[in-house]
């Protein structure tokens, strides 16, 4: 089954990423309390996902131990393949989102994280963005389906 594994949000770029343990989600607009909500948001800002796995995969592959959060995305999903959903709608809990595009590392991630292969290992593996279509509330266990 798949769900959400753990969500983070931040209301500043530059600050800590927070553990939630559910969030509140406007259509178009974002998370309530987050750096990227806006009254009139893009549709790959709003709200973004990484899978838990591929976290797990740099740490034991690179002897690291990176916190989930300081991936800096949305959802932490466990038991999904994002890359495979680019075009669709999932659901998440009662929310649907539509997933526009791959969310690639950035230079600020590699930097943060103080490792010079990150872009080059989160280059296929660094989550999705995906624009909000419904309003409600994401909670830490919801499922998360593919939406047919």
């Amino acid at each position: 089954m798949s769900v959400v594994f753990k969500i983070g949000i931040t209301e500043k770029n530059n600050k800590e990423i927070e553990n939630k343990m559910k969030i509140e989600v406007i259509s178009s607009k974002g998370i309530i309390g987050d750096r990227y909500f806006h009254e009139y948001n893009g549709d790959r800002e709003q709200i973004t996902l990484i899978e838990s796995e591929n976290i797990d995969y740099y740490n034991k592959a690179f002897k690291t131990n990176f916190n989930y959060l300081e991936f800096r995305r949305n959802i932490i999903t466990k038991g999904i393949k994002l890359n495979d959903l680019v075009g669709k709608k999932i659901t998440i809990g009662e929310i649907t989102l539509k997933v526009n595009d791959l969310c690639r590392p950035c230079k600020d991630l590699q930097n943060r994280l103080g490792k010079d292969n990150i872009i080059k290992e989160f280059l296929r593996r660094g989550g999705l963005r995906c624009e909000i279509l419904s309003s409600g509330t994401i909670k830490v266990g919801d499922k998360i389906t593919v939406d047919v």
